[in-house]
């Protein structure tokens, strides 16, 4: 494939339908109304030289060179800026407009390097395209007077390098981390002629508020802001469109290459959840993926205390085959499992769970959606009827009045939550429920209108005791009600009791009632109210509950079936509502299916060829205490490092090493791996075929940029596993494996690698009724029939503070790093995360005798840690808070095998812990720590 460049008309379209009609150079167009000249002219066909211009920003009207000449208007206008009008007649290639133009690009060009030739952007260079395109041929002005030729080049950044000399203070930059981002990171300093783009006051990008999203990287007109990847490889010459492979937003990209060699991830503008945007993940942190930690070769040992011994992969899958097979004629054909993969494609996951199904003979088939969204898949199926979220991205553009609640999409969802900030900059307002106060609450040109700072694991009175207010003070939109829901009677009784009111929460969550009142009389009044939620809600021992009541709310508001609206999981790894789709709880069939209906396992069984157990199987801590038992004795793990990602890991570790045989596929010899037996290589995301399916349910296709660097496709190797098994599974092309999951799936039927590549990406249900996807769910009815009211009683924990442990710790990610930190961690991303810090109040350190920088011990009832402390007012006193992105740490050691009621995921926000002193912060550890950073980012 060749280079893809994607065409750019100058200004942002304009919605509406085409009614103004005008002529450009003697060619008829007709566009919405408001559509500027410049954009008019690009869908006539007619490019308008322009520097300043890009329709991903709002046209700015400084460079000058667009000008153009109208019919009966005075001067030359600038055409990014004039609207049309009807019947107006525009020339762009008058004399006159030449004149200019040539001029203006020999202001430019006077005080621009001429080095054209070794300049990294050769051939990709706006000022040098546009140049030739003005016809200029000389300038007579020199170098003689004063330039900014010889100004300081900025090399703080690992990803991109930022050359004033080549600036042209066109303002694309300082626009995009504005309009784009929503950083408002970057200025224009100074006037006139010493006017130059600055990160922050007269700081570095390093040292500035910039979070290296790339968005100026990507809008800059000349090589000013250059990747390094460019400087040093060159410039790329053919590109593949893919889908990143972090979190649950699903953005595409170009994978732009020079050869077999990736040069740089470039931002898709017709990707449907990212529309051109990314984050500092997705943009610039893909070199794990050509990492030397990178195992190629499978490896085998006998007990996990041998040396590795790299072996062929005939072996590798005989000896999987072999182990499994022998397990089970000794300890009986449920002795065995597999965990599934959400960093893994849709196909790839599918042929796991079949191979447990088919070849294992057993539904112990679990995935690490248990550990994170499972009580959204419970609750949303309790009362919507189906396990998803209801919206697409774009709807967050009609929502009126936003809730995030347990969630940080700036750190977790940074190109959602940009989306989200330019509709609060619109003029939307904002409640954050949170304990911690996260960068929403307040940051450049936003501020939320409701901080709710609950407790943790106070989650469900506080949603209780807003559905309390919508209820007793006549809030409730009785026609969606009446019309849409049932079990409403009931519901409101329970809710409108005293002990749900907000002044009786008060106690137990900490949130004051009339903050509470105000902010649930906000978004039940709101013409449109979204609801946006993360992790903070389901790792929660009420996780499901408190699934269930944001549901009970947005139904008694009316505010589901429409834009603007809905319930909405932000899902944490780029493929967790795939593989919760295809099947990989123990007990649904792909499409949610339950095993016990008789007529699904039909469907299957005939398909499959073999008869299917009906009763469900293991799940991931049932599998870990059956392995402490004896019982269970082989595990499959698929993409995941459960060692360092699950609660309570002396637990989770007892359960590997007590396993006679435990096989794990991925990219790195991980935590997990040191307790495995079988070492299967994997595939990065650049050598995948397939799809994954994001958090608004698209389906996205993953294109391979290079082949599989371990000679085997995933998919492949669990199918010649089986096979070897004595289940024969074959397929010669991942597009096989999505055909036969739309032939058993309701919800993929309309689904196939031809109708993807035509469309870019449909959301399911995609199927006869909805061809080309469901953007919005639950539109006229919902899946179930009707909305089911459920009543949700708040529960308090088991996980308490107590005298010995009486802190409490909640846990989150932060922006560079990702999940456990395998791939992030051998990245650039380091520069901003080398390690994971704790987080605790003021007064918390003072009495505790702690200072900013001390190494601390963080202990609870189950394990303890040591990090390092930073004094920050964003938690209340009596939490704190840290990430689990590095192994080292293990934070996981200290949390607990408490898990939510319905579904065992983990409460890993609530653990009751204490902080102390470990040894302070000496001048020498400072300094080792920076040459350590140093080293590592180099």
């Amino acid at each position: 494939m060749t280079l893809l460049k994607e065409p750019d008309f100058g200004t942002p379209e304009r919605p509406g339908p085409a009614t103004v009609s005008v002529e450009v150079d003697g060619l008829p167009v007709t566009v919405p109304e408001g559509t500027s000249v410049m954009r008019a002219a690009a869908q006539a066909g007619v490019d308008i030289p322009k520097l300043c211009a890009t329709d991903s920003l709002e046209a700015f009207g400084s460079c000058r060179l667009c000008v153009v000449e109208i019919d009966g208007r005075r001067g030359t206008p600038a055409s990014c800026t004039t609207p049309c009008a009807d019947g107006m007649k525009v020339s762009t290639q008058t004399p006159k407009v030449e004149k200019l133009r040539q001029g203006v690009m020999e202001l430019y060009i006077s005080d621009h390097p001429l080095d054209c030739l070794t300049c990294p952007a050769n051939g990709d260079c706006e000022l040098q395209d546009m140049a030739g395109v003005v016809g200029l041929r000389q300038v007579r002005y020199g170098y003689e007077g004063e330039n900014h030729l010889d100004a300081e080049k900025d090399t703080s950044n690992p990803y991109f390098d930022f050359d004033p000399s080549k600036c042209i203070a066109c303002s694309r930059c300082v626009r995009a981390c504005g309009e784009v981002q929503g950083t408002f990171a970057l200025t224009i300093e100074g006037r006139g002629f010493e006017s130059k783009v600055s990160p922050g006051a007269g700081e570095t990008f390093m040292d500035s508020e910039c979070v290296s999203c790339g968005a100026c990287v990507q809008a800059c007109p000349t090589s000013t802001l250059q990747e390094r990847s460019v400087v040093e490889l060159g410039m790329p010459t053919r590109s593949v469109v893919t889908t990143c492979a972090y979190c649950g937003v699903g953005c595409s990209f170009k994978a732009e290459l020079r050869g077999d060699e990736l040069v740089r991830m470039v931002p898709h503008k017709d990707g449907g959840a990212n529309e051109g945007h990314s984050c500092v993940k997705g943009r610039f942190a893909f070199g794990y993926a050509t990492h030397p930690d990178r195992v190629l070769k499978p490896m085998v040992r006998d007990r996990i205390t041998d040396p590795w011994r790299e072996v062929e992969w005939d072996e590798a899958i005989g000896t999987v085959a072999r182990r499994m097979r022998e397990i089970q004629d000794r300890y009986g054909s449920s002795a065995v499992g597999a965990i599934t993969s959400s960093r893994c494609t849709n196909e790839e996951v599918y042929v796991v769970q079949k191979m447990v199904r088919a070849a294992f003979g057993n539904n112990n088939v679990d995935t690490c959606a248990r550990v994170c969204h499972s009580p959204t898949g419970y609750g949303l199926k309790q009362t919507f009827g189906e396990s998803a979220g209801t919206q697409d991205f774009r709807s967050v553009a009609q929502a009126d009045v936003i809730v995030v609640i347990g969630a940080n999409p700036t750190d977790g969802h940074p190109v959602f939550a940009s989306r989200m900030k330019r509709r609060l900059r619109e003029g939307a307002q904002l409640i954050v429920v949170d304990p911690r106060r996260i960068d929403l609450v307040r940051s450049p040109h936003i501020e939320a209108q409701h901080h709710l700072q609950l407790r943790p694991s106070t989650n469900v009175a506080v949603v209780n005791a807003m559905a309390h207010v919508v209820v007793t003070e006549g809030l409730v939109d009785r026609t969606f009600v009446d019309q849409r829901c049932e079990g409403f009677d009931e519901w409101a009784e329970f809710i409108a009791r005293p002990e749900n009111s907000p002044e009786a929460a008060e106690p137990i969550t900490g949130v004051p009632a009339e903050e509470l009142r105000a902010a649930a009389r906000l978004y039940a009044t709101a013409p449109n109210g979204a609801i946006y939620y993360g992790l903070g809600v389901t790792e929660h021992s009420q996780g499901s509950t408190m699934v269930m009541g944001m549901a009970n709310l947005a139904m008694a508001c009316g505010n589901i079936g429409r834009d603007g609206v809905g319930v909405n999981p932000l899902r944490g790894q780029n493929n967790v509502q795939g593989s919760c789709d295809m099947g990989s709880f123990p007990h649904e069939l792909p499409g949610y299916r339950h095993v016990s209906d008789d007529a699904v396992r039909t469907v299957f069984e005939n398909l499959w060829g073999g008869t299917l157990l009906a009763e469900p199987g293991l799940r991931i801590p049932n599998m870990f205490d059956a392995a402490i038992d004896g019982t269970f004795r082989g595990l499959f793990v698929h993409g995941e490092d459960i060692a360092q990602s699950d609660p309570n890991l002396r637990h989770v570790t007892a359960a590997l090493e007590a396993m006679e045989l435990v096989v794990v596929q991925d990219l790195f010899l991980n935590e997990t791996a040191k307790f495995a037996h079988v070492f299967l290589p994997g595939a990065s995301f650049l050598e995948k075929d397939g799809t994954f399916t994001n958090a608004e349910r698209r389906i996205n296709r993953v294109r391979a940029v290079m082949k599989p660097k371990t000679g085997k496709h995933e998919w492949q190797i669990v199918s010649e596993i089986a096979t070897a098994m004595g289940y024969p599974m074959s397929y010669d092309h991942p597009s096989q494996i999505m055909d036969e999951i739309a032939s058993v799936t309701p919800t993929f039927t309309g689904v196939s690698f031809e109708v993807l590549d035509k469309l870019g990406s449909v959301q399911w249900p995609c199927n006869e009724s909805a061809p080309e996807g469901t953007p919005i769910m639950h539109v006229d009815e919902f899946v179930r029939g009707k909305g089911k009211f459920v009543v949700t009683s708040y529960v308090p924990t088991n996980e308490r503070s107590t005298r010995r442990f009486p802190l409490v710790l909640t846990t989150g990610r932060i922006l560079s790093q990702y999940n456990v930190g395998a791939q992030t961690r051998r990245t650039g991303n380091v520069a901003w995360h080398p390690e994971d810090i704790l987080e605790l109040h003021p007064h918390d350190a003072e009495v505790r005798g702690i200072t900013d920088g001390d190494m601390v011990t963080l202990a609870s009832r189950v394990g303890q840690t040591t990090l390092r402390a930073e004094i920050s007012d964003r938690m209340p006193t009596g939490v704190v808070y840290t990430t689990f992105h590095h192994p080292v740490t293990g934070a996981n050691v200290v949390t607990t095998e408490n898990s939510d009621w319905a579904t065992n995921c983990p409460e890993y926000k609530v653990t009751a812990v204490q902080v102390a002193l470990a040894r302070p912060l000496r001048h020498d550890d400072t300094e080792r720590a920076e040459n350590d950073l140093v080293t590592v980012v180099d």
